[in-house]
């Protein structure tokens, strides 16, 4: 039976310049609406995480969620996947320095862009924010790794810089770190602690 990840990685080929063959039947057999751009894998962690949260099968919905490797390739991925391609309706969050490749890559695509949602510097801040510094050091040290975060608020480049930035900093010091931690910051939210992007990339979806 197909899955909604094999249909993942028949776009991960296309987009690299493989055959779109696959991928345009596996559309059909699965029922796929909508394709939900991500700039990376710690945005997609977080968005499934939230859909479990509320009780949401995207995969079910026939919902997409794509990690495309950073938002210059968004216009390659609009292409294959919105009105020139498989004409699948587009979504997607970003960051706000990225916002301009969404903005040109979904023009060039004659996607509209009204279901793209932008993070004030990216999700990890607005995750910050959302639950407060005192909250994420929690779950820092509950995940073990409060040895690894002290190590690192000693050293001379953190000396002086707003708590925020330095946890927002720390996650991206380890591969895999803000994968994991994306997860687990939309899991600690209250219901009316979602930050505003993360909620109406969903609540659009």
């Amino acid at each position: 039976m197909a899955r909604m990840q094999d249909f993942q990685d028949a776009v991960s080929g296309w987009s690299s310049g493989g055959p779109g063959g696959s991928a345009s039947d596996l559309a059909v057999r699965l029922g796929v609406r909508t394709a939900v751009l991500l700039e990376g894998p710690s945005d997609l962690a977080a968005v499934e995480a939230l859909a479990a949260r509320r009780g949401r099968d995207l995969a079910a919905e026939g919902v997409c969620v794509v990690s495309m490797g950073g938002a210059m390739s968004v216009g390659r991925y609009a292409g294959l996947l919105g009105p020139p391609g498989l004409g699948l309706r587009l979504a997607g969050l970003c960051d706000e320095r990225e916002q301009r490749f969404f903005d040109r890559g979904l023009q060039r695509a004659q996607a509209p862009r009204r279901d793209i949602f932008v993070c004030a510097a990216d999700l990890e801040d607005e995750l910050i924010r959302a639950l407060g510094t005192a909250r994420v050091e929690e779950i820092v040290r509950t995940e073990g790794d409060l040895r690894a975060w002290q190590t690192f608020l000693h050293q001379p480049a953190q000396h002086g810089r707003p708590r925020q930035q330095q946890l927002r900093r720390f996650l991206g010091t380890k591969k895999g770190r803000k994968i994991r931690y994306g997860r687990l910051l939309v899991e600690a939210l209250d219901p009316e602690q979602v930050p505003t992007p993360l909620d109406g990339l969903l609540t659009s979806l």
